[in-house]
């Protein structure tokens, strides 16, 4: 598994523009637009490619993206290196924290939850400084 035990990670978006402001906003970061015929996305900036862990917001579509609340994998997000500074701004964005910052262990940092704008599950973690 090297390094990470993931590689990439993608969220479904109906609406691209909204939820690529929402992450924006949040995480203080400038999405990266990339097109292809009959797919979009806004990919998440990294430092390093080859050895750090990508993602994207994808656009929804039928029978292989859909946003949901309560199925599907939970990723969490870098929120280094405190959860609240993001969950601090979700509301404000538009989305929906359902989990406040919680202490997983002294070792192990905190973790939030929080529903984004497409109605997507998406989990933040900090590690201890």
């Amino acid at each position: 598994m090297k390094d990470n035990a993931i590689s990439w990670f993608e969220i479904p978006a109906e609406d691209l523009d909204r939820a690529q402001k929402f992450y924006e906003t949040i995480f203080e970061i400038q999405m990266i637009p990339m097109e292809f015929p009959g797919f979009q996305m806004r990919l998440f900036p990294i430092s390093n490619p080859a050895t750090g862990v990508g993602g994207a917001l994808v656009k929804t579509s039928p029978g292989f993206y859909f946003s949901s609340e309560s199925h599907g994998p939970l990723i969490y997000l870098n929120a280094n290196p405190d959860v609240d500074s993001v969950l601090s701004k979700v509301e404000m964005a538009g989305g929906k924290v359902t989990i406040p910052k919680t202490l997983i262990s002294e070792d192990n940092g905190y973790m939030g939850v929080f529903i984004d704008t497409e109605g997507n599950r998406i989990g933040v973690h900090s590690v201890p400084q």
